[in-house]
């Protein structure tokens, strides 16, 4: 695994103040738990791949060795020669090529059997459970990325602490009540409108290097507001013109909002969360050949992403996480796809993961009206991720208290 020189002695520093932050758990002092995220900040940053529509985790974490699955899919089981070898009871699909050269540098993990009690099968409220950790009889008003911002207290970084990168609705995980989280198409859409004429320069010039004077709180607030606003602008502009790829990213769209991803870490922004979404993983008909494709688009692309950060020497700052809202049933329909169901893995690329499988897979004779039985909870999942990764306590982003699995390393 590649780890960045000179580190060892810092990263010590990080793991013991992680740990006493994690030990004082929801009563940890807010002082203290945003000392920790500050320390981590060049060290620790979350990409999110949402796999919106239901990913089918039974032909992306192949089960090759139980007779059930193959009995259940006459005709959409994938046979263990046509996948990559996890080890003699599990293969990936074979369009994960890029995940899989992944696991061989120790680089990928699979969470199995991922989910929650009572499943939802509706699209919108199983999304809405994984983002707010809250069911609908519940009132939500922020999401479980948004509530580790408000703790960790990065409303106070100049950078923006979170950016969704894509032309949808912002993902309610992102949603807090006092960080700011932009969302941004492109690294042009972000530039700020009329910042190249002449006359806005010397507004700005103007406006921040006026002297605040007495207590006019508002005129402080909009000079420093203003300073920040046009220095990320310029930095995110200028990163898309400074970073050169160590290997081309795919042409698609995940491919390209993560080559995006990676520009704006190495511009040197404090950025700790990026999120990103691709659509599609709905597949009730026709299945095979959208689901492959897909698929190759999520593991080349976030395969690059890791593959070059580690080329630049910033492997180890970054974790990426993948999930879906739900899996599939484990019996096909009659139009060559699957319906809607339940428990699914959660893939995850990173240079500090413990590799390999994780968990236990659900059992695919004992099920639950067709479904598989969840036995991990997603926000176990999310414990790992906040606590050993972001270095901060999980119940009050959780709103509950979850032991978390063994992910980090």
């Amino acid at each position: 695994m590649q780890r960045s020189p000179g580190r060892a002695s810092r990263r010590e520093f990080l793991s013991s103040s992680a740990t006493a932050v994690v030990t004082f758990g929801a009563t940890a002092p807010s002082l203290l738990c945003r000392a920790a995220a500050a320390a981590a900040d060049e060290d620790r940053i979350l990409v999110v791949v949402e796999m919106a529509g239901g990913n089918d985790g039974l032909n992306t974490v192949v089960p090759i060795a139980d007779p059930a699955y193959a009995k259940a899919r006459p005709k959409l089981a994938i046979s263990a020669s046509d996948t990559l070898a996890v080890d003699d009871q599990f293969g990936l699909h074979s369009s994960l090529r890029g995940f899989a050269d992944l696991l061989q540098d120790g680089n990928f993990a699979v969470v199995q059997g991922v989910g929650y009690d009572n499943p939802n099968r509706s699209h919108f409220e199983s999304m809405d459970i994984w983002h707010s950790c809250l069911r609908k009889d519940a009132t939500r008003q922020d999401g479980w990325i948004g509530r580790y911002l408000d703790q960790a207290g990065l409303d106070a970084l100049a950078d923006p602490a979170a950016i969704h990168l894509g032309s949808e609705k912002q993902p309610f995980a992102l949603m807090s009540r006092d960080v700011r989280v932009p969302s941004i198409q492109s690294l042009e859409q972000f530039r700020l409108s009329g910042s190249d004429r002449p006359q806005f320069k010397q507004a700005v010039r103007e406006l921040t290097g006026t002297s605040r004077g007495g207590d006019n709180n508002l005129l402080g607030f909009v000079q420093s507001s203003t300073r920040t606003a046009i220095a990320t602008s310029e930095r995110m502009e200028s990163a898309g013109i400074r970073y050169q790829p160590t290997l081309p990213y795919p042409t698609t769209g995940l491919g390209k909002k993560l080559e995006t991803v990676a520009k704006l870490i190495a511009s040197g922004l404090q950025t700790k969360v990026y999120y990103v979404r691709i659509d599609g993983f709905d597949t009730h008909a026709s299945q095979p050949a959208a689901h492959a494709a897909l698929l190759r688009e999520v593991g080349d692309a976030v395969s690059c992403l890791i593959n070059d950060l580690v080329a630049h020497g910033q492997g180890d700052r970054v974790l990426a996480m993948c999930f879906s809202e739900f899996g599939r049933r484990v019996a096909e329909n009659a139009s060559e796809g699957t319906d809607h169901g339940t428990a699914g893995p959660m893939l995850f690329a990173g240079t500090r993961l413990r590799p390999g499988l994780l968990g236990e897979h659900p059992s695919l004779s004992d099920l639950d009206q067709g479904d598989l039985k969840y036995n991990t909870d997603f926000r176990s999942v999310y414990a790992a991720v906040l606590q050993d990764w972001l270095r901060c306590p999980s119940s009050a982003a959780l709103l509950g208290d979850y032991q978390k699995i063994d992910l980090i390393t």
